[in-house]
């Protein structure tokens, strides 16, 4: 490729001018970049200048040359470039110089794939062999860009590379060497096949020690290198289990040496807890749980150097700010991740004793350590905590509070917060001794410190959401403080504060909240109309709140605000570009649609345009760029071809650029995809009709994103799937055409298999749940509609069995080792729930007959969850779906039959339930039996008499008044389906005695429709009793305890006695007190 050096001398001196000053320099050099010469001149430039540092840039500015404008190049040139690099990379001295030389190359094989270009194999299989170390680590350099820049047409060659590196990674004096193998190795990783796993299997202890020597030269390299193990996890993680021993031990060395780099530090501790996620079993069958925990509890427990503090106690840090890269930050996660994936039981028995010695050290930093622990258990081990030992933490907690030191007061908070969080509803019970503690804290706002009341808050949010009705008499303190936090309080921060907790109020209080709504309104209206840049934190939290109050305040006090609220969302969106604000305000407009969906509808179209940039946009995706940032200054896009070459593999997708290091996404914008698709989903449902225009794009769009990368994301979209197909269905429902039911049914046919698709193959547990629920949402909805697609009904039910068997991807399923059936973590229990709730749905939505034979299948493993030694969630919920199929026979066609073929299976079950000694268990077991007696109807009166006499035994001594709620209702259903079974005379009273039901009023409906069935069958019976009947009816009548149409039979009941019988009925009335007296006179009475 000649040029004559007249030319390049000139554009020598460009070069070493834009390299001074580019701003400068660029308008000469954009100039020459459209000269076809360019080429010719810049390979001369690159191997022919004395100045290393023009050599580099002019490398760089070839490579980006040849990425845009590939196709303009002709074939000669072509050759001679590739004959140019590598000669320039043989005999390049500077090692800036050959990374950008290899980068080059990196470009030029995305496009001239590397079976065309035979040289640079000859040259790679040269100096990786030779026997002069350097030259060995410069063909590793340009091995590691090229394969890396393109793994895939590499493949026949990994066996080969795999042996090189072999020998490279014991070549312990050249550490560089080894760091660029590692790195085209973890290129390599997401591309090896079968064949090669058993090379690269064996290459994992060589890997191990090449790191170890790998930290000691060069730490920020040994980090990078260390990603190979995330890549082998997210790809192939069966490659790493017979070495998990020696991992782990390797990464707890390095978590443990307080000499190296933070990164290298949380690179470890980050690799530990993936391996908990993917493989606990292994962990916990190598017994590697104690050496975890006996490395992590010094780091979490460690003091921050002097003078400094942890930055969460640091009285400025940011709550939402999740950049806290510190090694006790990914300790606590390895704690939190270990909760989450492994059995509370075993956890418990290691872990609680160190976390004991924490708690009652005199370091303050070590109690902070020991309530860390006991707040990120509280998720994942909720059942295990609420059940046995929720006191003993609580207690622990509170004495936290106060504590001679803020850390720990703060972490205590935190731990507060987390209890209250996830230990519902047991940690509400405990109202009276905390809510005076919070609200103290409350009282000294002003004078504590602003980063330790946003813990305060915190907790005490987290405590009031969930309190419902106890909320009342601490309400006119709560809104006092809060209220006058927001028009006297100068900090923006802790107005803030206030707004999101009147959110947490408004949630329990619900239309308790109406005295405080109007200044409440006013004052967030303020905030919301003021656009100063300060306010935005403030602002996102105003519409937060207004559409927490828009879905509890009640429709009546909120409607007349509705339009206003939609307006000023747009304005906002219009006005602001932030991806908080816009999240809350989509958020706001799903609050408005469930209470006044009209008024969204001549909005809709304003609405979903914005919301479906939000879910197409880019924006907030950054790629790290490896190159400095000024020679994008040359990047010439002003030419015909504005967009340069787009380089496309065979699949047509856009394959990587070489320059860019990697993505990462704020989480700003996660968030904002997560919430738009929610939202999407609600408003679809609840404007029905009017959404009609925008279903397909919105779909569209949505399902487009069940692949994104992040988790929540996936998930939100899952959801409003389902979403979509319920709000068709409902359309469908309400218009019966025959073009909405083909739209329902073209919708059911492309959700469906992606929901199965996802039960299979999604490795996060998360978005499996939120797909089942999905599928369950739509099964509920749409009933046979949703299986009249030959196959599916066979297709679900095998899924529901694959997680209940563990088969799937993210129950780790198809693994090696032999699982512990009776033990495992309640997260994983709780995926098997959401499968299980799938099979009284299938059950109601077919005809009995049909659905038999998956349901035989499927019993089996439902009833085995039953026995005594799974633990009480898993009790209960098997007892608890057993009586949920039973009530879905009830209503379908065949029910009968398969209920009495059933009863011989299911009683010894649902009998040893109703002896349980947990109240749940028992519950749910009696409602079990009522459902069976209630199916199956005269086909099991052989059992009654011994139902009843387990249910009278039980009645003599049952405390728990859920349990005696159920065991009524149970009878009324047996009096239902087969009067002539039970002994009236001797139950019935026995059953009035019991009410009026105090805590499942949804049972209601049973009993006052047994009573209405019994006065029409057996009158003089009904009027034994009429005293009770009259005093319980009197506890419940205008009441929400029951629905209109329970009302209206009673009260005909009621009417009925009192005209027949107006005497009788006098007297029973007679024992009532003058209110209640009142009120039943009033309802007979109206006609």
């Amino acid at each position: 490729m000649a040029s004559d050096t007249h030319t390049w001398t000139l554009f020598e001196r460009e070069i070493a001018t834009f390299d001074r000053d580019p701003a400068n320099a660029t308008a000469q050099l954009k100039l020459a970049f459209k000269d076809p010469a360019i080429i010719p001149a810049l390979c001369a430039v690159m191997t022919g200048s004395q100045n290393s540092q023009i050599r580099q840039s002019a490398a760089v500015m070839l490579r980006m040359r040849v990425k845009k404008h590939w196709k303009k190049i002709s074939p000669d040139h072509r050759e001679s470039l590739k004959a140019v690099v590598l000669q320039a990379f043989q005999q390049e001295t500077e090692h800036t110089v050959r990374h950008s030389l290899s980068q080059l190359s990196a470009v030029m094989v995305k496009h001239e794939t590397p079976d065309r270009w035979p040289a640079l194999f000859t040259l790679l299989n040269q100096s990786t062999k030779s026997n002069n170390p350097m030259d060995r680590q410069v063909g590793l350099l340009l091995l590691s860009k090229v394969v890396e820049s393109n793994p895939e047409p590499f493949k026949p060659h990994y066996r080969q590379l795999l042996q090189l590196f072999g020998t490279v990674l014991q070549d312990l004096d050249n550490p560089t060497a080894m760091y660029y193998s590692i790195l085209t190795l973890t290129a390599m990783t997401a591309y090896t096949g079968t064949e090669e796993m058993n090379l690269m299997r064996s290459l994992i202890p060589t890997l191990i020690i090449a790191l170890r020597h790998l930290i000691k030269a060069d730490q920020d390299q040994a980090s990078e290198a260390m990603e190979v193990f995330d890549e082998l996890m997210e790809s192939e993680v069966s490659i790493m289990v017979p070495h998990i021993t020696e991992i782990v031990h390797f990464c707890l060395e390095v978590s443990a040496d307080k000499t190296l780099t933070d990164s290298l530090r949380v690179k470890a501790l980050s690799c530990i807890a993936f391996l908990i996620r993917l493989k606990s079993k292994t962990v916990l069958k190598q017994k590697l749980l104690n050496p975890i925990l006996q490395t992590v509890f010094p780091v979490l427990s460690a003091a921050p150097p002097p003078g400094e503090e942890d930055p969460e106690d640091e009285e400025n840090s940011n709550e939402d700010d999740t950049d806290n890269e510190s090694p006790k930050h990914f300790a606590a996660q390895v704690i939190d991740t270990m909760a989450l994936h492994m059995p509370p039981e075993k956890l418990f028995h290691q872990l609680m004793p160190l976390t004991q010695a924490c708690l009652a050290s005199d370091n303050p930093y070590e109690r902070k350590a020991g309530l860390m622990c006991l707040a990120v258990l509280a998720e994942g081990c909720a059942d295990h905590i609420r059940t046995k030992m929720l006191s003993s933490m609580l207690q622990t907690v509170c004495q936290s509070l106060s504590d001679s030191n803020q850390v720990v007061r703060s972490a205590g908070l935190f731990a507060l917060g987390q209890f209250a969080e996830h230990l519902q509803p047991e940690v509400s019970k405990y109202c009276a001794e905390l809510m005076p503690l919070l609200l103290g804290y409350m009282s000294a706002l002003n004078q504590a410190k602003i980063g330790h009341v946003t813990k305060a808050f915190y907790a005490l949010e987290n405590f009031l959401e969930n309190l419902g009705s106890e909320i009342e008499p601490y309400l006119p303190t709560l809104m006092e403080t809060m209220l006058s936090a927001l028009s006297n309080a100068e900090n923006l921060k802790l107005k803030e504060l206030a707004v999101s907790a009147i959110g947490a109020i408004a949630n329990a209080a619900k239309e308790k909240l109406v005295p405080y709504f109007l200044p409440v309104i006013e004052s967030l209206k303020g905030f919301l109309t003021d656009t100063r840049d300060e306010m935005r934190s403030l602002q996102t939290q105003a519409l937060d709140t207004l559409s927490v109050l828009a879905r509890t305040i009640g429709k009546e006090v909120f409607s007349p605000l509705a339009a206003e609220c939609v307006q000023l969302g747009l304005n906002l969106t219009n006005a602001i570009d932030d991806p908080d604000l816009r999240r809350c305000t989509y958020s706001l407009f799903s609050a408005v649609s469930t209470v006044s969906p009209d008024c969204l509808n001549p909005h809709l179209t304003a609405i979903t345009t914005i919301m479906l940039l939000s879910l197409k946009s880019t924006e907030g995706v950054t790629a790290h760029l490896e190159e400095d940032k000024t020679f994008v200054l040359l990047d010439d896009d002003d030419d015909d071809e504005a967009q340069g070459d787009t380089i496309l593999d065979e699949e047509g997708t856009d394959n990587v650029d070489p320059d860019i290091a990697g993505f990462s996404v704020e989480n700003a914008y996660i968030d904002e995809k997560e919430d738009t698709c929610d939202a999407l989903g609600e408003i679809a449902f609840n404007t029905g009709a009017a959404f009609q225009p925008f279903l397909e794009s919105s779909f569209q769009q949505v399902y487009e994103l069940r692949d994104f990368p992040h988790e929540d994301v996936r998930r939100a979209a899952f959801v409003a799937m389902g979403q979509f197909c319920r709000a068709q269905h409902k359309v469908w429902q309400e218009n019966p055409t025959e073009a909405d039911h083909q739209a329902l049914q073209k919708l059911l046919g492309v959700v469906l298999p992606s929901f199965l698709e996802a039960v299979h193959s999604e490795r996060e547990r998360q978005v499996v749940m939120g797909v089942l629920e999905a599928m369950n949402a739509v099964l509920k909805a749409c009933q046979g509609e949703a299986l009249q697609s030959p196959g599916r009904l066979q297709e679900i039910s095998q899924a529901i069995r694959d997680v209940l068997k563990k088969k799937t991807v993210c129950q780790d399923g198809g693994g090696d080792e032999a699982d512990d059936e009776e033990q495992q973590a309640e997260y994983d229990a709780m995926l098997q729930e959401f499968a299980g709730e799938g099979i009284p749905l299938l059950a109601s939505a077919v005809p009995a007959e049909t659905f038999q034979p998956y349901l035989n299948e499927l019993l089996p493993l439902i009833m085995n969850k039953a026995k005594l030694s799974y633990t009480v969630a898993d009790r209960s919920f098997s007892v608890g779906t057993l009586g949920e199929i039973l009530q879905s026979l009830v209503n379908v066609s065949g029910g009968r039959a398969c209920a009495g073929k059933l009863s011989n299976q299911l009683l010894p079950v649902l009998v040893a339930g109703v002896r349980d000694s947990d109240s749940e268990v028992r519950n749910n077991s009696v409602f079990a039996l009522g459902a069976l007696a209630q199916a199956a109807g005269p086909l099991v009166a052989r059992d009654y008499p011994m139902m009843l006499s387990l249910f009278s035994n039980l009645l003599s001594k049952e405390q728990d008044r859920r349990v005696i709620d159920n065991l009524c209702a149970a009878l009324c259903r047996m009096i239902m389906s087969n009067m002539d079974g039970v002994p009236l005379e001797q139950v019935f009273p026995a059953l009035l005695a019991r009410l009026p039901l105090k805590e499942d009023m949804e049972e209601n409906k049973t009993v006052y429709s047994c009573l209405a069935m019994l006065y029409s069958q057996n009158p003089a019976l009904v009027l034994s009793q009429i005293k009770p009947i009259v005093s319980a009816s009197s506890h419940v009548l205008g009441t929400k305890d029951l629905d209109t149409e329970t009302q209206n039979t009673l009260v005909m009941l009621l009417r009925d006695v009192a005209q027949r019988h107006s005497k009788e009925f006098e007297v029973a009335m007679k024992s009532l007190p003058a209110e209640q007296k009142m009120k039943l006179t009033g309802a007979v009475s109206q006609s």
